[in-house]
């Protein structure tokens, strides 16, 4: 057994996702035990005295407070993990950079790249580590398809298809979440979906240099949901019908940029959609990668196969491949293919990421710099809905995405 280094942990609101980021620092050392990193969960915060009081009797904190402040100032906390809803992302990651914490947000960080980049250089100027919740890019079939793209095993990467298709608002009863209200979420299903259909690109192929975009809101309505009652799942039955006031579908024509083998710029056309009205697909995450010599396709809700195309004949067509030991941190939480992982498993590997690179270590985790990376493509693609032209996007430097080799 390693030597234990203990890490404290603080937890910013106590809703699904601040319960998915508590039992990933659990099971650090149930499936890291070599790492010798020992989370213990010090605080947790949460407006609804009942969630502060869960966080103490269920998930383990030792204790809970109605005041994310206290989780800032408490000295045994060293990292935190923001899970309150969008709108509150940029004050509070900012207060924790200020308090000098390390910070693992969830997406899309900002409701805005303006927003977001405010957290970056917040981030940069207190020097603290950042994490953003982009959780797809861990999965195992994920990590193994991207080292065959970068050892030139698909040859020249000549165009991407992803679309992230969800049917969580398909119903027009679905309640009108903050996520529909455009103050307090920003942009609907681009910053919802489409920001994580655009990071785990960035993190296979490469970044997108300019977009032309088309949005639409499905459902101009929907009934009311009183902030902290619900979530964006639940229906509502007669209830006051109110406005919504962003996107339920977007697509996007994208261009990256992948330098070819003579080093010269060979551009790559990316065509993604995504949906939160989907009838059909519950939660069908998929991409698609092409080139030269073979292609590889993925889909969430099989996220422990990989349909591999590698054009070798007689072996032409799709072969279907399961996750197994080759396959980045599959043979940490299971013996062998077949036996597949789920989502908490993808963010168990995102929380040992974060600590990792809390720790000092490399380990090519999703930052804020990605997170700035994603949302810039974001809000050139609202510009590109509005205006019907295309539009340059802004480069960021410094991505984990941009380390194109290992895991």
């Amino acid at each position: 057994m390693a030597e234990q280094q203990t890490v404290g942990v603080g937890l910013i609101s106590v809703g699904w996702m601040g319960k998915v980021h508590s039992r990933a620092y659990a099971n650090i050392p149930v499936f890291y035990p070599e790492l010798g990193i020992k989370p213990r969960l010090v605080i947790a915060a949460d407006t609804a005295e009942d969630r502060a009081e869960y966080a103490v009797d269920v998930l383990g904190y030792e204790k809970g407070t109605t005041d994310y402040h206290e989780v800032l100032n408490n000295p045994d906390v060293d990292v935190v993990s923001i899970c309150a809803p969008n709108f509150l992302h940029a004050q509070i990651a900012q207060d924790a950079a200020a308090a000098g914490k390390a910070f693992w947000l969830e997406k899309p960080a900002g409701r805005s790249a303006e927003e977001t980049q405010a957290i970056s250089d917040a981030a940069d100027r207190a020097g603290v580590v950042s994490a953003v919740g982009f959780n797809y890019r861990n999965a195992p079939a994920i990590e193994y398809a991207r080292q065959l793209v970068a050892d030139g095993k698909l040859g020249r990467i000549t165009n991407v298809r992803g679309a992230f298709f969800a049917d969580y608002s398909a119903d027009p009863r679905g309640a009108l979440s903050w996520r529909f209200v455009r103050d307090l979420a920003g942009s609907g299903v681009l910053g919802d979906l489409m920001g994580h259909l655009i990071d785990l690109t960035h993190y296979v192929v490469g970044p997108v240099q300019e977009v032309t975009a088309a949005t639409s809101t499905v459902y101009s309505e929907r009934p009311e949901l009183p902030m902290g009652s619900g979530t964006h799942f639940a229906i509502v039955e007669n209830g006051d019908m109110k406005p919504v006031e962003n996107e339920d579908y977007a697509s996007m024509i994208v261009r990256y940029a992948q330098p070819d083998s003579s080093g010269s710029a060979s551009p790559v056309i990316g065509t993604l959609e995504a949906s939160r009205v989907a009838n059909g697909p519950r939660a069908s995450y998929g991409v698609e990668v092409y080139g030269t010599e073979g292609s590889f396709r993925w889909d969430f809700e099989r996220m422990n196969e990989l349909q591999l195309a590698l054009n070798t004949a007689p072996h032409v067509g799709y072969t279907t491949v399961m996750a197994g030991a080759e396959f980045g941190d599959f043979s940490v939480f299971q013996p062998g293919a077949g036996t597949p992982m789920g989502y908490d498993d993808l963010k168990t590997i995102e929380a040992k990421k974060f600590l990792l690179a809390f720790l000092g270590q490399d380990s090519q985790h999703a930052d804020i710099k990605d997170g700035l990376s994603a949302n810039r493509v974001v809000s050139a693609a609202e510009k590109s809905a509005e205006s019907g032209s295309w539009q340059k996007v802004d480069q960021v430097s410094n991505t984990s995405a941009q380390g194109k080799g290992g895991k």
